[in-house]
């Protein structure tokens, strides 16, 4: 079997590590428990958590063991990466009820029988902890200097930053601790804005115990300009069928760019690399191809093979296989920019703004692989696929928006 860490890093997953040769000599020679942290920000996982849970995957798949962290203690914080403001605040109650929500979740993609995963809780130890013990004990590990000089702070330093959320690394870093004291885990991986909290969980295991242990961490699910994957008309795309239907979650994957088809089979995917390779060198209307076959897998992985088959058909459907059903479409003249109400409005879509509206707050109006939340959405680039987007009204009424 291949070390796994070069299997991660050909399928594109490694964006940063702390020491790769020690990891990669590691990785052969034990069973390595590692863990990844999710605070419960939502009550569902999204999009951008589905590659950190692929990359876990794929450990546990060459025989690692994962630790599923979630955050009942973190949350009551909240992380302050990529914020320009402050998280907002949950209570109790919301904090448990989302934690349970992940862990059902999470069984989705990792296996917990017989040992091969833990799933844990920070607000076991961290709830439990005395202030006065912690700052002594931790806080003295950790300079004001290089706390601020590290990524996660500095988008927040001109508009404030609070000191509750300034004690985000303390507590992540003694996760990764009392992790290491408990499951004997040495290694945190996360998305690669976690670096610099990563690299603080590293440093304090080595302060406090002597302990080599390591950080790795994955790109982020990323379009090929830049922006971030995983937003929808509706916001954003979760892993829960009740939030995102199976068929919604669908229609975005097969929608994707033709630039970010081969990435995505990579990352997102179980698919050999030689056929994601195969795939992502499709071109012109062969592409469309690839896109199938990223679509009914990533839907299979998180929402089960019944679900994915059931979407495809949806779609082929509505699509008419090669194409049929959405040639014969009404369609709507559309420009990236416009609001997508008066444009459906001013093409007879709806007889007023008022019935438009209407059906927003119903839940009734879907663009693309989402549902339209914002009365005021303004369509964008993105939301076309090549030159037309399609939009849904009700359950079985499409009609195509064609790129003016």
């Amino acid at each position: 079997m291949p070390n796994v860490f070069d299997t991660l890093k050909e399928r594109g997953f490694v964006a940063q590590c702390t020491n790769e040769q020690e990891l990669h000599d590691l990785f052969d020679k034990e069973r390595v428990t590692f863990y990844i942290g999710f605070d419960p920000t939502a009550d569902s996982l999204h999009a951008g958590h589905f590659i950190a849970l692929m990359a876990m995957a794929h450990l546990q798949r060459a025989g690692h063991r994962p630790i599923c962290l979630v955050g009942g203690g973190t949350g009551t914080v909240g992380d302050p990466t990529g914020r320009t403001d402050m998280r907002k605040m949950l209570t109790d109650e919301q904090i448990e009820h989302n934690c349970e929500c992940f862990k059902k979740q999470m069984a989705r993609f990792i296996d917990f029988s017989d040992g091969k995963a833990i799933m844990a809780n920070n607000a076991d130890w961290l709830r439990k902890l005395n202030y006065v013990d912690m700052l002594r004990d931790v806080g003295a590990c950790f300079t004001v200097n290089r706390m601020l000089a590290a990524e996660c702070y500095k988008q927040r330093w001109e508009k404030g930053l609070t000191f509750l959320e300034f004690n985000y690394m303390v507590m992540q870093a003694y996760d990764f601790l009392e992790l290491n004291r408990r499951y004997g885990c040495k290694l945190q991986m996360g998305g690669d804005d976690q670096w610099s909290n990563i690299i603080a969980g590293v440093e304090l295991n080595r302060r406090k115990s002597g302990t080599a242990v390591y950080g790795l961490t994955n790109k982020l699910l990323t379009k090929s300009d830049g922006k971030k994957m995983g937003k929808t008309a509706g916001g954003a795309l979760w892993l829960d069928a009740e939030k995102t239907s199976p068929y919604e979650f669908y229609q975005y994957w097969r929608n994707v760019d033709d630039a970010d088809v081969e990435k995505c089979l990579a990352l997102l995917t179980f698919l050999p690399m030689e056929e994601v390779h195969r795939l992502g060198s499709l071109e012109g209307s062969a592409i469309n191809e690839a896109k199938t076959v990223l679509a009914y897998e990533v839907t299979k992985i998180v929402h089960g093979e019944e679900e994915a088959k059931k979407a495809k058909a949806g779609a082929e459907q509505v699509f008419g296989g090669a194409g049929g059903a959405a040639e014969t479409m009404p369609e709507v003249k559309a420009a990236a920019g416009e609001k997508l109400l008066d444009v459906l409005t001013a093409g007879g879509v709806f007889a007023s703004k008022g019935e438009g509206r209407r059906l927003i707050k119903q839940n009734g109006l879907a663009l693309g692989g989402g549902k339209v939340t914002d009365e005021g959405y303004a369509l964008t680039d993105a939301d076309f696929e090549g030159e037309r987007a399609v939009v849904r009204k009700g359950k079985k009424k499409h009609y195509k928006l064609v790129k003016a």
